[in-house]
Order: structure tokens, then C-alpha cells, then sequence
């Protein structure tokens, strides 16, 4: 990487870490942190790649009462980098970007002991805001807002740099000493570490009313012709259809004959 490509790297590495905390432009989900970081080193193809297989994995990591998820955003960025370095290794690049997300599981679980530190930390600077407040200093709660939102920022821009520190030669002997038998698992581990994504997600939304449109879905994938934008329109009428029939049966009364209001949940609850 060149001096202007490292820059663009620390930018994009800063609105991931803020972005983990503001959640408003999603700059720290892997599909956008790994196609910014492609783009700005000329590998954007590459970079969306990645991206998607990463989203597949970070789609059920979500944040339950005290339970705090994998750090997408570290994950996200630091496997970028390391895919970026890797490409000019005599490994292919479907094989790199499986290495890539190999790597970014354990990565992601790291970032949990930094996001711990950043939080450590806040704590005094709450406390710092609590007494600029009874002051009435505005100016100063802003300035510890800001610093607060800049930490998280470093908290992922900091390892960024440090991986790209690493010469890229490092990256590319280790690839291509890497044997068949570990590049091979390295893919495979790959592709099924993105169904766990799927798994997480199912048995977060999974009920009686929802297991049909599931198998549904699988079963209409298994149609070799039909597209991803298809599929997609499939599901969005799916979906109609059914918020359709359930304010449907609450406007025929439903409840009132001893149903549930859901048409799908009243059918499955008679067998």
C-alpha cells in the first residue's frame, strides 16, 4: 500500500469503530467496510466479496441485554487488509478471501477486549459530562462526546494501521507455504462458518408461523433459473400475503371466534 492508500485505510478503519457505536451509517458492517477498503486499494471486487461472505456471518451478531457481540467492524477491516495483502500470493483468490474470513472469527471475538477497554474508559468521561452539566457547560459535554466517539474510532483504526505496518511480503510467503490440505479446510471452513450466520438468525426469528415460509424459501432456491432478484421479489410478495390475511382475520374478528389474529397460527395450532 502507498502513503495515500494507508490514509484512506485509517479513514475508513475510523468510521467503522464510530460506526459500531452511532449505528446510523453502517459503516462497520462488513459488506460496507470491506467494499470501502477495497475500493480505496484498487481491489473493489474483491473487497464486495469478501464483504458478502462476512455479512452472512455478522447477520445474527446483535447486542442481547448484557451480552455483547463479536466485534464486526475489527473483524471487517482487519481481514480486508489481510486479503489485500494477500493477493499477490500464488494462492487463488477465492482461497484468499476463505483464509480472510477464517481469520476474521477470531478476530471479531478479539475486538470484544478492546471494546471492553473503550468502555472502561468512558465511564470517567460520563462522569466528566455529569459535572460539565451541572455547570451548564455545553462546549465541554460536546468535546467528551466527541472524544468518547473518536476513541471508538481508534479503538479499530489502531490495529489497522498496525497490519498494515506489516510488509505484504509476510503475508504472501505465509499463503503460499500454506498447504493444499489447510488452504482446502481454510475453504470449506469458510463457506460453512457463513451458514452459521443463517442458523443464528433462524433461531432468533423462528416460530410456528414463520417454519413454512422457510421451507418455502428452500425449496423454491432448488429452481435452477430463477435469480437472486427473484427470489427476493418472491419473498416480498410472500410477505404481503401474509400481513395482508393477518389484518384480514383481525378485521373479520378473528380473536372473537377463539383465534390468535394470525391466520398461519390459528391453521397450525388445529394439528
Amino acid at each position: 500500500m502507498n502513503a495515500l492508500q494507508i490514509i484512506l485505510v485509517f479513514v475508513v478503519a475510523m468510521l467503522a469503530g464510530m460506526e459500531g457505536i452511532l449505528d446510523e451509517f453502517e459503516f462497520h458492517q462488513p459488506l460496507v467496510a470491506c467494499t470501502l477498503i477495497g475500493l480505496v486499494t484498487g481491489h473493489p471486487r474483491e473487497g464486495i466479496m469478501l464483504g458478502g461472505s462476512l455479512q452472512m456471518i455478522a447477520l445474527g451478531w446483535a447486542n442481547i441485554g448484557a451480552a455483547v457481540a463479536p466485534d464486526a467492524a475489527l473483524a471487517a477491516v482487519a481481514s480486508a487488509i489481510i486479503m489485500v495483502k494477500g493477493l499477490g500470493s500464488t494462492q487463488s483468490t477465492d482461497v484468499v478471501i476463505k483464509s480472510a474470513v477464517a481469520v476474521a472469527v477470531p478476530l471479531s471475538v478479539a475486538g470484544l477486549f478492546l471494546t471492553m477497554i473503550c468502555r472502561t474508559i468512558a465511564i470517567p468521561i460520563v462522569h466528566g459530562m455529569d459535572k460539565c452539566a451541572e455547570t451548564a457547560n455545553y462546549r465541554g459535554i460536546d468535546g467528551l462526546q466527541i472524544a468518547a466517539i473518536l476513541m471508538q474510532g481508534l479503538r479499530i483504526a489502531i490495529p489497522a494501521m498496525a497490519l498494515c505496518a506489516v510488509p505484504a511480503d509476510v503475508v504472501t510467503d505465509a499463503l503460499n507455504k500454506m498447504p493444499a490440505w489447510l488452504s482446502g479446510g481454510m475453504t470449506v471452513g469458510g463457506g460453512m462458518v457463513a451458514a452459521v450466520g443463517y442458523a443464528m438468525i433462524i433461531n432468533m426469528m423462528a416460530s410456528k408461523e414463520t417454519w413454512p415460509f422457510f421451507y418455502l424459501g428452500f425449496i423454491i432456491a432448488t429452481i435452477s433459473n430463477l435469480t437472486l432478484i427473484a427470489l427476493g421479489g418472491i419473498g416480498i410478495i410472500l410477505a404481503v400475503l401474509y400481513i395482508r390475511l393477518k389484518d384480514m382475520a383481525k378485521a373479520g374478528g378473528g380473536s372473537s371466534n377463539g383465534g390468535t389474529g394470525d391466520p398461519l397460527g390459528d391453521i397450525l395450532d388445529n394439528y
